[in-house]
């Protein structure tokens, strides 16, 4: 019996959760498995019997959604509807990742996982009808909402800001967007610290503390002594299409708690994943 089945496996989690399943997991790609096609999943997970399905599949362009919803209902919620129903049927846990972009910014302190849901743009939405999804077909299973992920890869604000950096010499960057930058390999090492431990439900799961963009950035720069001018900007200057929450920091204190474990704050998780660049 396969012990892991991972979705999503060309991704920045999915890649860092392969990297501690030698031997004992099996790794899809969209190509390899859509599971916004609920025949391919049930054949799936019907032939293989994961006994715990960890799901990194995602569509993660949150302005792209703004336009092409479907794309993103199809993986974020029907997929993960056609997971949650796979995993019943053979009798599998399923651990889903969602996000702090569920929430629409209106506090000024750190959500808990007690606080309602208001997502502002269709990819938050999107995001939270997969959350309710699973709660409708499971009663046992877990669900991380994560924030500003960075790992190994091209899809997060390292990447991308140290592209920025090689062609300007001067940057913008926006200080009104806050919340918690994210490792792949904290959650990857507090997933399974929950996994050890039996746990069920929604927790909030993100590296400690909480940063501006801006900040954020500035930190980065300077860690790596790359000298630019980073200028504070409104993020309205950007004139994206999808709104994002000004203020979508998650406190992590129910899991941490639970897992008796201090999680590693956000600059000291950066400088990890800068030492590895």
């Amino acid at each position: 019996m396969l012990r892991y089945l991972i979705t999503g496996k060309d991704g920045q989690l999915a890649t860092e959760f392969l990297k501690r399943f030698e031997g004992e997991a099996a790794g899809f790609s969209h190509k390899d498995l859509d599971i916004g096609n609920l025949d391919q999943v049930l054949e799936c997970l019907q032939g293989l019997k994961p006994q715990i399905i960890i799901n990194c599949a995602a569509y993660n362009y949150v302005d792209l959604a703004e336009s092409r919803y479907y794309d993103a209902i199809r993986t974020n919620t029907i997929g993960v509807r056609n997971l949650a129903y796979g995993a019943k049927k053979i009798g599998a846990l399923l651990v889903h990742f969602s996000t702090d972009y569920v929430f629409d910014g209106t506090k000024r302190i750190p959500y808990t996982e007690e606080d309602e849901p208001n997502p502002l743009s269709l990819y938050g939405k999107s995001k939270y009808m997969g959350e309710l999804s699973i709660k409708e077909e499971l009663l046992n299973y877990l669900i991380f909402r994560v924030s500003w992920v960075f790992g190994e890869g091209r899809q997060n604000f390292i990447y991308k800001l140290l592209t920025w950096a090689k062609d300007k010499e001067r940057l913008q960057i926006a200080f009104d967007e806050v919340s918690c930058p994210t490792s792949t390999t904290t959650i990857v090492e507090i997933t399974l610290r929950a996994l050890k431990e039996r746990l069920t439900g929604l927790y909030h799961l993100t590296n400690s503390g909480y940063a501006s963009r801006y900040e954020w950035a500035v930190f980065i720069l300077k860690s790596l002594g790359i000298k630019k001018e980073v200028t504070p900007v409104s993020s309205a200057i950007f004139n994206l299409p999808a709104k994002r929450p000004d203020f979508s920091a998650m406190s992590n204190k129910r899991i941490s708690g639970l897992l008796e474990l201090s999680i590693p704050t956000w600059q000291e998780a950066t400088l990890e994943r800068l030492k590895r660049l």
